[in-house]
């Protein structure tokens, strides 16, 4: 909302040197968001006049039309002689007033004025545009053209009111009375202690039988629907300049005398009125829904398809006006038009006025539905005064007579669906409490009265609340307005009390330190949208029946192309590490811990939870029940160099180890026992995937997969060359931990160490000879770690050796040689028993 400080002084009687700014300081600390004030005529300089064109020849020649022009402007030029002036516009004629800049003037923007030649000519001075004097457009493209009335050499400052502070007020939807004048006016005047000028406060006559017919079909819809004639309407009669510039200074185009009144009225009221053309109307004006399809052309020529939820104005005809929205093509205000021969001016001369009030909500839905955000449904959607509709009317009408000498019919139509005053009970502390201030029962009284609140009662007060005012609706909201009134700036500074807390969960601690661990370990954290599409399954592999492909959809995504809510982390991972590796950065290491939304069974249902109350714990449960699975997730993406090359070697690339490697320290985190063993799924190598394994309930799950990415995934996503991954269920890596990390037992005996190698048929799996050699060496057994695996002529065709670091150690005592020998033969023959494996070289 554009308020210009001048239009403002109008309604409060502010203090003579009050600047903008100030104005703007006072209306912040009551609760306004004024985000810029506006300078016009910032810099200008006159001479500034009005002058009248006497002469005007046509220089030939150029390549566009180029007019020396001779202008009277009186005294102002200190000769009295005709002003010489080269002008290129053509929308003025010999004989129009029009605004002369002359030498030594300065424009806004600092454009100084002063006599010079061009086109052949010396032009002394500048026949002035609107957007030359900072006006913006008044619809002419052009050159001012001025009333005959105003004199030759008049100062065209004062007149066009080119000097002029303007306040741009962002209105937020709770403050929908603050879109007119009227209601900054109300807040300016509380902010300063002075009285208001209401201009709503109008001799408004009393409805009678004889107004234009008026039928409404849906009081719900519209519960008020005042309806004036106004005949004999001057078709030539054009807006006063102080009309149009307080439009344009509010940031509206002045565009006809008629709309331009209605247009004014509702910056200054804040009520949206519209003028049918009186003889397009056929029969009773009437208010309905919209059939379901039915068709309608607004005014800016689009033809809509309406919906059974829109609120139209109709005549017989059919629909003249979307409700709170935009009127008609049909019924529209006829421009004047003059006849060539005759010079007969026609155009519009009856009109009928309306003003009514339509429900928000409808008006808000159909200007979403329609994409169609007018300055009448911009006050609808927040709040309208439906009391100031009689008068929004008649302000009207009063001006219509005024300005194109018309006359008023005594007919007055007001459809009024019934209601009360909204009164709202609140304890007179109830501001303090919120607060934690005392501001006590007379200033609670007092600032409500100021709002325009009715307070009756002493220690429990009922407020009756202004109509304007429909956001108040709970004691808290009055609390709000004390609150505001007396400055937030005065409320102490306390800090609030925090009840003791018990600290993160087991579940936040795990998370906190698995990303620590993973930082640690050089990966970089990344947040990735929670959406993917449909498309991407494909694209890793995954089989049709795979458990991932059931995603659960959303109603209204965000995008499209992405209507899911993901079922893993690695498309986000992967969309990261691709952008980053185009933008040169080709060293990655990511990671992303999250959840996943994993559909069930049946899918179900949310029910709509109310808002009037609180919801049951049935419906609480109802509505959890029917939301789906979300576990959370971990995951790592690796390209390029693990290891930077430089004096210290050559460094070395990320592989499939890493990937398996990170799912190890995450276990460690977890204090989980993970096994590690050769898998095949999805986007992964079938000969470098490791499928994840923890014992949950005495039964070994997969939890996650790790290695190095199938080569036609990396094709079909675009990603580097021997990309590696590893993704695993952070919850049920957790669930199979204990309870508390348990620190390792540190013995002060040295250890024993004992080396292996087993041959093996190639086939079997380096894990299942780990998991026999632990399981036979027994409670001696330290660690144990693969250092070598070997194939070759030396231990046969199709088997490998794979050779094996033993470190036994006893917490009680050192062990002697014969006990760590006989701990890993046990260990070798365990493995001999179920994996077929004998020492090599026995």
């Amino acid at each position: 909302m554009r308020v210009p400080l001048s239009w403002l002084r109008e309604y409060v009687d502010l203090p003579a040197g009050e600047t903008g700014r100030d104005v703007a300081a006072k209306l912040v600390d009551a609760g306004l968001e004024v985000e810029t004030v506006e300078q016009l005529g910032g810099g200008l300089k006159g001479p500034l006049v009005v002058g009248q064109v006497l002469t005007i020849e046509e220089l030939e020649g150029f390549r566009k039309p180029i007019r020396f022009c001779t202008v009277d402007v009186g005294q102002a030029n200190g000769t009295g002689e005709p002003q010489e002036i080269v002008c290129g516009a053509r929308n003025f004629s010999v004989g129009d007033k029009v605004v002369v800049v002359l030498p030594g003037a300065v424009l806004p923007g600092d454009f100084a004025i002063a006599s010079r030649k061009t086109y052949g000519r010396t032009s002394h001075g500048m026949i002035c545009s609107g957007d030359e004097l900072g006006m913006g457009d008044d619809g002419t493209h052009g050159i001012i053209v001025l009333p005959h009335e105003h004199e030759v050499g008049t100062d065209a400052i004062e007149l066009l009111q080119l000097v002029d502070e303007v306040l741009d007020i962002d209105i937020t939807p709770d403050r929908g009375y603050c879109m007119s004048m009227r209601g900054v006016a109300r807040e300016a005047a509380t902010a300063y202690g002075l009285p208001l000028r209401d201009p709503a406060l109008l001799d408004v006559p009393q409805p009678n039988s004889y107004g234009y017919p008026v039928k409404i079909d849906d009081p719900a819809g519209c519960d008020r629907f005042t309806a004036r004639t106004v005949t004999g309407l001057d078709p030539d009669a054009r807006s006063p300049i102080w009309l149009t510039r307080r439009l344009q200074k509010a940031g509206m185009r002045p565009i006809s005398l008629a709309v331009d009144i209605t247009n004014y009225v509702m910056l200054e009221l804040g009520q949206p009125l519209h003028a049918y053309d009186r003889s397009s109307i056929e029969g009773a004006i009437g208010v309905r829904r919209a059939e379901q399809g039915e068709k309608f052309t607004t005014l800016d020529g689009v033809k809509r398809t309406l919906d059974a939820e829109d609120l139209v104005i109709t005549d017989n005809s059919g629909p003249i006006g979307l409700a709170g929205v935009m009127g008609g093509a049909n019924t529209e205000i006829a421009d004047s038009v003059t006849d060539p021969e005759t010079g007969q001016v026609t155009g519009t001369t009856d009109v009928v006025i309306e003003a009514a009030h339509f429900d928000s909500v409808s008006i808000s839905r159909t200007a979403r539905r329609m994409k169609l955000s007018s300055e009448a449904s911009k006050r609808f959607e927040r709040g309208v005064d439906p009391q100031a509709a009689a008068a929004a009317a008649q302000r009207t009408v009063d001006l219509l007579v005024l300005l194109a000498g018309g006359t008023a019919e005594a007919g007055v139509t007001e459809v009024l669906a019934p209601g009360a005053p909204r009164t709202i009970a609140m304890p007179a502390d109830h501001p303090d409490r919120v607060a934690g201030m005392e501001y006590g029962r007379e200033t609670v009284v007092r600032r409500l009265q100021e709002i325009g609140c009715d307070v009756y009662g002493q220690d429990e007060l009922v407020v009756t609340v202004p109509s304007w005012r429909p956001d108040l609706a709970a004691p808290n909201d009055l609390a709000e307005e004390v609150i505001r009134l007396e400055g937030y700036g005065n409320l102490p500074s306390t800090l609030p009390q925090v009840p003791s807390g018990r600290g993160l969960t087991a579940r936040q601690q795990l998370h906190r330190r698995v990303g620590r661990a993973l930082a640690g370990a050089g990966y970089v954290e990344v947040l990735s949208y929670p959406f993917i599409g449909e498309g991407v399954f494909d694209q890793l592999q995954l089989p049709a029946h795979d458990a991932s492909r059931q995603v659960v959809k959303l109603v209204n995504p965000i995008s499209d192309e992405e209507p899911a809510l993901r079922t893993t982390l690695l498309p986000g991972l992967l969309g990261a590490l691709r952008r980053n590796d185009s933008r040169g950065s080709h060293d990655l290491a990511l990671f992303e811990t999250g959840s996943v939304f994993r559909a069930g069974p049946q899918p179900g249902v949310a029910v709509r939870l109310p808002v009037d109350r609180r919801p049951t714990d049935e419906e609480i449960a109802t509505l959890n029940a029917a939301l789906p699975a979300q576990p959370r997730y971990a995951a790592v993406v690796l390209a390029g160099a693990r290891e930077q090359a430089g004096w210290w070697g050559k460094g070395r690339p990320a592989d499939w180890a890493d990937a398996v490697q990170a799912a190890r320290s995450l276990a460690v985190e977890a204090g989980a026992e993970l096994v590690v063993r050769q898998g095949q799924y999805g986007p992964w190598h079938p000969g470098r995937c490791a499928e994840l394994v923890v014992t949950l309930d005495g039964l070994e799950q997969v939890i996650g997969h790790a290695g190095e990415l199938h080569p036609r995934v990396v094709k079909a996503m675009g990603l580097p060359a021997r990309t590696s991954a590893m993704e695993l269920d952070l919850d049920r890596l957790a669930a199979a931990g204990g309870e508390a990390l348990q620190a390792p037992r540190i013995s002060t005996f040295p250890v024993a160490t004992q080396d292996v190698a087993l041959i093996v048929d190639a086939s079997v799996p380096a894990s299942s000879v780990e998991a026999a050699l632990r399981k036979g060496a027994g409670e001696l057994l330290e660690s144990l770690r693969l250092f070598d695996v070997f194939t070759g002529e030396q231990v046969g065709e199709g088997k490998k050796s794979l050779a094996y670091a033993l470190r036994f150690r006893a917490t009680d005592r050192t062990l002697t040689a014969e006990e760590s020998t006989a701990a890993r033969d046990a260990a070798v023959a365990l493995a001999g028993e179920r994996t077929g494996a004998v020492l090599r070289g026995a």
